[in-house]
C-alpha cells in the first residue's frame, strides 16, 4: 500500500476540523451544550486551554493519522472509508472509557450528558474517521496487507 503523507495529514486536519465544529455546533442540539474538547484536555493539564487545544490538534492532525496509516490501515477490513469509520470507533471507545473519565466527564460521558453526549462524541469520531479514511486512503492500492510507504 502506498500512502501520500500530505494527504494523510490533510485527512487528519480535515477530520479534526469537522469533529471540532460538530462538538461546538451540533452537540448543543443533542445535549444542550457544546463539547469543548480543548477545554477538557486543558483541564487535565493544569487548566491551560491553549495546551489542551495544542494537544487536540497534534493528536488529530499528526499522531492519529500516522498511527492509522502506518500501523492500522492494513489490518482494518473494508474500503478506506470503512477502515476510517472503524478507526474512529476505536478512538471513541478509548476516549469514552479512558480519556473522558480522566477529564472528569465520567465513563461514557456520564457526567456531561450520558448517552446523548456519548452518541454526539461517537458521531464526531465517525466523521473524523471517515474523512481521514477517504482522504488518506484515496491512493492506497488494492493489496492493503503490504507495508505502507509514504511519498
Amino acid at each position: 500500500m502506498k500512502f501520500n503523507l500530505t494527504k494523510t495529514l490533510i485527512g487528519g486536519f480535515t477530520g479534526t476540523l469537522m469533529m471540532t465544529l460538530m462538538m461546538q455546533f451540533a452537540a448543543p442540539m443533542m445535549i444542550g451544550q457544546p463539547m469543548d474538547i480543548a477545554a477538557m484536555l486543558g483541564n487535565m493539564m493544569g487548566g491551560v486551554y491553549a495546551l489542551g487545544m495544542t494537544v487536540h490538534i497534534l493528536l488529530g492532525v499528526v499522531v492519529f493519522p500516522l498511527l492509522y496509516a502506518v500501523l492500522l490501515f492494513r489490518f482494518l477490513p473494508g474500503a478506506p472509508v470503512v477502515k476510517g469509520l472503524l478507526f474512529g470507533t476505536g478512538l471513541w471507545l478509548l476516549a469514552a472509557t479512558m480519556v473522558m473519565p480522566m477529564a472528569g466527564a465520567g465513563f461514557f460521558m456520564s457526567e456531561i450528558g450520558g448517552i446523548k453526549a456519548a452518541m454526539a462524541a461517537l458521531m464526531g469520531h465517525w466523521v473524523y474517521g471517515v474523512l481521514l479514511g477517504a482522504i488518506a486512503g484515496r491512493d492506497a492500492c488494492r493489496h492493503c496487507s503490504a507495508q505502507p510507504h509514504f511519498h
